[in-house]
Order: C-alpha cells, then sequence, then structure tokens
C-alpha cells in the first residue's frame, strides 16, 4: 500500500513491523487438534500467506505452533491471545517470533519492550494506545476491531497518532478486508475468518487456501 513504518520503532519492534507489512494478511488460528497444525500452515502459505497467529485459547495452540515452526520454517509465527508473562514464555519456548495479546497492561507492555521477542498489544481505546505509546510501542492490535469503532475509530487514532500503525482483527471479512487496509495507519490485518472450524475438521485445505488466496487478492 506504499505506507512506511512509524519513527521511532527499536530494532525488535521494527522487525516485526517488517514482518506485518510484508504480509498484509494475518491468518488468526484457534487450533483444536494438533495434528491439523501443519497441513492447515502449509495450506495458507502455499496460498501467499507469509505469517500466521495461533492462539492460546485451546491446548493445541501452542504445540501446533511449535510443529509449525519445525515443518515450515519460513513462515512468521504469532502466539496469540498471550495475556501474562507466563504465556509469553510459553510462547518463546514454542518457538513463536512475535506474540499478540487481546489487551494490554502495564506489566505485559514493560516485559515485552526488553523481551527477545516483540509484542504486539492489543488496544480498543485512545487511552490505551496512550499507555503503549509512552513505552515505546508504536504497533498496535486493534481489537476487537469492528465493534470498537471500525474504521471510523481508526481515522480517530490517526489523528493524533499519526505515527503509530495497527492491525485491526475480529469483525473483519473478505468483503471489507481491502477498506480496512486502505486506511494510512493499517499495517495489516488480522484474519480470523481464514480458518473456519468445520472446514478444518474437514481438513478441506483446498477451501482453506482459496480463503486466503481470495483474501489476499482483495487486498
Amino acid at each position: 500500500m506504499g505506507k512506511g513504518l512509524p519513527e521511532g520503532l527499536g530494532h525488535v519492534q521494527r522487525a516485526l513491523g517488517e514482518v506485518l507489512h510484508r504480509a498484509r494478511l494475518v491468518p488468526v488460528i484457534t487450533l483444536d487438534r494438533v495434528e491439523e497444525a501443519v497441513p492447515l500452515a502449509r495450506a495458507m502459505q502455499d496460498a501467499g500467506a507469509q505469517a500466521l497467529e495461533f492462539t492460546l485459547r485451546t491446548p493445541a495452540g501452542l504445540p501446533g505452533l511449535a510443529e509449525v515452526r519445525k515443518a515450515l520454517p519460513g513462515l512468521s509465527l504469532g502466539a496469540g491471545t498471550v495475556r501474562c508473562i507466563d504465556d509469553y514464555h510459553a510462547a518463546i519456548r514454542a518457538g513463536a517470533d512475535f506474540v499478540v495479546s487481546p489487551g494490554s497492561t502495564s506489566k505485559l507492555l514493560d516485559y515485552g519492550v526488553l523481551a527477545e521477542i516483540p509484542l504486539l498489544p492489543g488496544i480498543s481505546t485512545m487511552s490505551e494506545l496512550m499507555a503503549g505509546f509512552e513505552k515505546g510501542y508504536r504497533l498496535f492490535k486493534f481489537f476487537p476491531a469492528a465493534l470498537s469503532g471500525g474504521r471510523e475509530a481508526l481515522r480517530a487514532f490517526a489523528g493524533p497518532f499519526p505515527d503509530v500503525r495497527l492491525v485491526p482483527t475480529g469483525g473483519i471479512q473478505v468483503d471489507n478486508a481491502g477498506d480496512y487496509l486502505a486506511e494510512p495507519n493499517v499495517i495489516a490485518l488480522g484474519g480470523t475468518w481464514l480458518s473456519p472450524r468445520d472446514l478444518v475438521h474437514k481438513q478441506d485445505w483446498d477451501a482453506i487456501g482459496a480463503l486466503v488466496g481470495e483474501g489476499l487478492k482483495r487486498l
């Protein structure tokens, strides 16, 4: 989209920004069975995905991420739904390249600044963005995007914070993904619609690859 990375990024966050900028669309995966992780990730990679987020919402999430790390080293892998420092440590042990939190606390933000892999902290309000900005963050997950004001909220953030980039996630679909990414302060999208559980359980990897390919084509 021709957007540059914001000023003021530290080395670790800059590396995350470059991953997000290249990826544009990051499938967000809630995994029920570890054995489905690698074929699912391979289908997404073959369709053009460069980064995936495996959430910690199920016990299979981190073991699945670890299997994908071994099988598909070319993918950038994020661990999502990181809520505390213990989750952060578990994500590092599993081989995550970055972690994503649904919200943010002062303790988690402080840890993420110095951690060996970067944190993409979740925010939904201006005050939460300011708290992270004060600690040096310039990249944030905007979640849940649709319920928190959608594109209008993104434009409100852009006024006082033109040097911040956001990753909207939640409530975005293929039909409006391109509109979200067109916003000047959006660096990438989190795609929760790209791995429907019914298709995963059917192991319909072709259908999932088609969803990812269509999503990328719309951006």
